[in-house]
């Protein structure tokens, strides 16, 4: 299953791609930087800043901020990943920047359901611009 990730919301991609991958599907989440979160974009940053900013050198919590991986550890967190069955699910996913080549001729799936354009959300911010400030940029 290639899924392609632009306007989408975060939350509900991330609880529809690990149930997926917790029923044993291979799940492929291209264009992640293009996933997009709801909220105020001011709240959102003050949010993952503070998290950024509780961390310590040794001890954590490590914050990824390239958006594939901050989009994958989203998904982490919907999953038992302390389980091996969570261990096994996280495994099957994988979320690229773009569209990667081995990708060009199959076929991508665009989820209408959860694309942030079919809602009347206005406000909300793509994971691209959250890694930006948060120190990692992608051009």
């Amino acid at each position: 299953m290639i899924i392609d990730g632009k306007n989408l919301i975060m939350g509900r991609l991330a609880a529809l791609v690990a149930k997926q991958a917790l029923l044993g599907n291979k799940v492929d989440i291209v264009n992640a930087e293009d996933i997009v979160i709801v909220g105020k974009r001011d709240a959102i940053f003050a949010k993952y800043k503070k998290k950024f900013d509780r961390k310590t050198a040794r001890k954590g919590p490590y914050i990824p901020r390239m958006p594939d991986r901050f989009v994958r550890r989203a998904i982490r967190n919907m999953l038992p990943y302390n389980q091996d069955r969570g261990i096994q699910a996280l495994r099957r996913i994988m979320c690229h920047i773009g569209v990667p080549d081995k990708f060009k001729n199959e076929k991508i799936e665009a989820i209408d359901n959860i694309n942030v354009l079919n809602t009347r959300n206005i406000k909300y911010l793509t994971v691209k611009e959250l890694c930006r400030i948060l120190g990692r940029s992608i051009e």
